[in-house]
């Protein structure tokens, strides 16, 4: 979807503030969002994509100025909400009120330290013959969506080629808004900074970009 949170390619956003020695939370609270997040992640209540989705439709003027874990926090609280884990009255009160679901097992210590200490592959082991090769020239297809996607804006009509296959993966576009599940190959494509940016731009720069078979077409 177009929103806020897509703002590659704009400018006068304003620099990117680099903290020294920054810490990993800055507060206890934001520690307790962190585990929360993947605690519910671990017992299977949502996916990735899913947050990602309810992240971009924080409204604009607070997605500019809610920290990095506000976000995370607002994400977490509409997911539960919408999986009827909580209801609104326990949020504001901080008291339990419903029986848990039935259906969902905590995620164990165990499989939390696995998780939070091993890389979790995410591909899919399906056959699925490629659409597109490595040195292929695409052009990225001009969509806008009102459910989550991963093509960004400022690439969409350009034209780029193939450098990678990587395999592969299911589609954030349906798997953001509970399935079906669409497995799809996602390769790297090299974009010039002169087709992206003009003939302004340095002629030797280029953006590489991960891209689903949906998001593109042979040019």
């Amino acid at each position: 979807m177009n929103g806020i949170h897509d703002i590659g390619g704009m400018d006068n956003i304003g620099p990117v503030k680099i903290e020294k020695n920054e810490p990993v939370f800055h507060d206890d609270w934001e520690r307790t969002v962190f585990g929360l997040t993947l605690a519910t992640m671990g017992a299977g209540i949502f996916v990735t994509d899913e947050v990602r989705y309810v992240t971009e439709t924080i409204p604009p003027q607070d997605y500019l100025t809610f920290k990095y874990y506000e976000k995370w926090l607002y994400s977490l609280e509409q997911l539960m909400l919408e999986k009827k884990v909580v209801t609104r009255e326990e949020l504001e009160t901080g008291e339990v009120a419903t029986q848990p679901l039935a259906d969902v097992e905590a995620a164990s210590v165990e499989r939390m330290q696995y998780g939070m200490n091993n890389r979790i592959p995410v591909f899919v082991d399906v056959d699925l013959p490629p659409k597109f090769k490595v040195g292929d020239a695409i052009i990225a297809k001009n969509i806008n969506p009102l459910h989550h996607t991963r093509l960004p804006r400022y690439i969409r009509s350009r034209r780029g080629v193939i450098e990678a296959d990587h395999g592969i993966f299911l589609l954030p576009d349906t798997n953001a808004h509970g399935g079906p599940d669409k497995p799809q190959r996602v390769y790297n494509v090299r974009f010039s900074a002169q087709e992206l940016w003009g003939e302004d731009a340095p002629a030797n720069d280029s953006v590489y970009i991960d891209l689903f078979d949906d998001y593109m077409n042979l040019a």
